[in-house]
């Protein structure tokens, strides 16, 4: 049985500790917060151990789970993984692109696996979709959310549209051809709304648009291809997919299957609502990466996913910043 110990006890840290309880091939140790109102929290709900510091942690463990400040993250990462520990640590990876390149390097040297916390690689509207062909040309997302004060240290697109990144990038597999970006701090000392269009060496657009000043809450990601739209709604965990077939290629299933008449002749249109499974995300994605290491695979969304949501993040920042000195 593998043997975790975790990083922190704040607010999402209790989360962790809570999950990994729930997961019976995990053995959780214990945790590490130098912070004794959160450790004293930590204890009381979960009946936890406290380690005194984290070498002494790290040596009677087998992973460690890193949900700490961003800040942070780096150095405790990079002494685990010196230690031959797998390393699971929530997003964004790192502060620095330049801290992710280094992780990726040491990664690969002491022949760890890393799993970064983009936990809605995990949402059921997203699984829903099984193997159903993807092949985006167009992406828009909205990722939109109440103002709240913990998590304004960075920026909107550290914050927030980093999820969105993380699933285009993964979804569209293409290189970055051009990024064009721009935002505003309305609030924090950091910007609170950003969009982003982001083109693809193989055409796709991303158009993405991220707030943490909003009146309401929205987390929908919509993929336009040649031959359906697909709509998912990460809040409510629903999935629509629309799909657009020829006379000499319909589908097996002609349930909800409507003609379309168009210039060129019928064609025929079916929607469906994939079937959703209620899942608890982050039990889910610190127990596949547990899986991965059992199996010596790699994690589902791996230290390299991480650093190129990282990477494109901070081209984005770069630009609004750019933009914000010539005002």
């Amino acid at each position: 049985m593998l043997r975790i110990g975790v990083l922190g006890a704040g607010h999402l840290g209790k989360i962790h500790i809570k999950c990994i309880q729930l997961i019976e091939s995990i053995e959780l140790i214990g945790f590490y917060d130098p912070d004794d109102t959160n450790a004293a929290q930590a204890i009381e709900r979960f009946g936890v151990n406290r380690f005194d510091n984290f070498d002494e942690l790290l040596n009677e463990v087998d992973i460690i789970d890193i949900v700490t400040p961003t800040i942070t993250h780096f150095e405790l990462a990079a002494k685990a993984i010196q230690a031959g520990k797998h390393v699971f640590i929530e997003k964004p990876l790192t502060h620095t692109v330049e801290e992710a390149e280094e992780l990726v390097r040491l990664s690969e040297e002491y022949e760890v696996k890393v799993q970064v916390g983009h936990v809605e690689r995990f949402n059921p509207a997203l699984l829903s979709l099984g193997d159903l062909p993807l092949h985006p040309m167009f992406i828009e997302a909205h990722r939109l959310a109440t103002f709240n004060p913990r998590g304004t240290d960075v920026s909107v697109v550290l914050d927030l549209m980093i999820h969105d990144l993380d699933i285009v990038l993964k979804l569209v597999n293409s290189t970055v051809k051009s990024i064009q970006a721009n935002g505003v701090a309305v609030v924090s000392k950091t910007p609170d709304i950003s969009n982003a269009r982001i083109e693809f060496e193989n055409g796709c657009v991303a158009n993405l648009t991220a707030s943490r000043i909003s009146l309401k809450q929205m987390r929908k990601v919509r993929f336009f291809q040649k031959d359906a739209y697909i709509s998912l709604d990460f809040l409510d965990k629903k999935a629509q997919v629309i799909r657009l077939y020829e006379q000499d290629n319909l589908p097996s299933n002609t349930e909800n299957l409507m003609e379309l008449p168009t210039p060129d002749g019928s064609k025929y249109i079916q929607i469906n609502m994939p079937e959703t499974e209620p899942t608890n995300a982050i039990k889910m994605e610190i127990e596949t990466f547990a899986q991965s290491i059992e199996t010596n695979a790699t994690p589902l969304v791996s230290i390299r996913d991480g650093y190129e949501a990282l990477k494109v993040a901070y081209q984005i920042i770069e630009q609004i910043e750019q933009k914000a000195v010539k005002i």
